[in-house]
C-alpha cells in the first residue's frame, strides 16, 4: 500500500509558496491534496509550522493547526477548512491560518499531515501541543510537504 501523501497544486515539495498565501499578503491557506489515506484512519490532523523561526522567535512558529479532518476529504481548497474539522490557535494569537511571514530571511515551512485511528476531543482554539498530546499513540500515517517563503 502506498504511503500517505500531501501535495499542493500551487507549489511542489521544497519549492516556493506563492506570495499571496503570506501573512502580509492575502493571508489565505494554499490548496492541498491528500492521497493514500490508510484504511484504518478515522481522522486527519494538519499542522503547518516554521522550524526556521527558532532563531528569530525562539521557537518553532505554528501557522495552522487543524484536526478531525474527515479521512475521505481528498482536497482542501484554498482558504477553506474541511467540514467537521476544527482549527487551533496559531502563534499570531489567532484561530485559523496565519500565513508565512519570515522576519529575517527565507524560511522553510512544513505542512505535516497525520492520519489517526481516532478523532480528537478538543475544543476549537486548542494549541499544537494539545493536539499532539491527544493524538499520541493514534498515528497510523504521516506525510510532509515543505515550501519556502522569502523575507518581507
Amino acid at each position: 500500500m502506498a504511503d500517505l501523501e500531501l501535495t499542493s497544486p500551487v507549489f511542489d515539495d521544497g519549492e516556493r509558496i506563492p506570495e499571496e498565501y503570506g501573512y502580509a499578503a492575502a493571508n489565505t491557506s494554499p490548496p492541498l491534496e491528500i492521497h493514500n489515506v490508510p484504511d484504518g484512519a478515522e481522522s486527519l490532523v494538519l499542522v503547518v509550522d516554521d522550524p526556521d523561526a527558532k532563531e528569530p522567535a525562539g521557537k518553532v512558529w505554528d501557522h495552522w493547526v487543524v484536526w478531525n479532518i474527515p479521512p475521505d476529504v481528498g482536497e482542501i481548497p484554498e482558504g477553506t477548512t474541511p467540514g467537521g474539522a476544527l482549527e487551533g490557535q496559531n502563534d499570531f494569537g489567532e484561530v485559523g491560518w496565519g500565513g508565512p511571514n519570515p522576519p529575517d530571511r527565507e524560511h522553510t515551512y512544513r505542512f505535516l499531515l497525520y492520519a489517526l485511528d481516532t478523532t480528537l476531543d478538543l475544543k476549537r482554539g486548542a494549541s499544537k501541543d494539545d493536539v499532539y498530546d491527544a493524538a499520541s499513540g493514534h498515528m497510523v500515517g504521516k506525510a510532509e510537504l515543505t515550501g519556502t517563503y522569502p523575507a518581507n
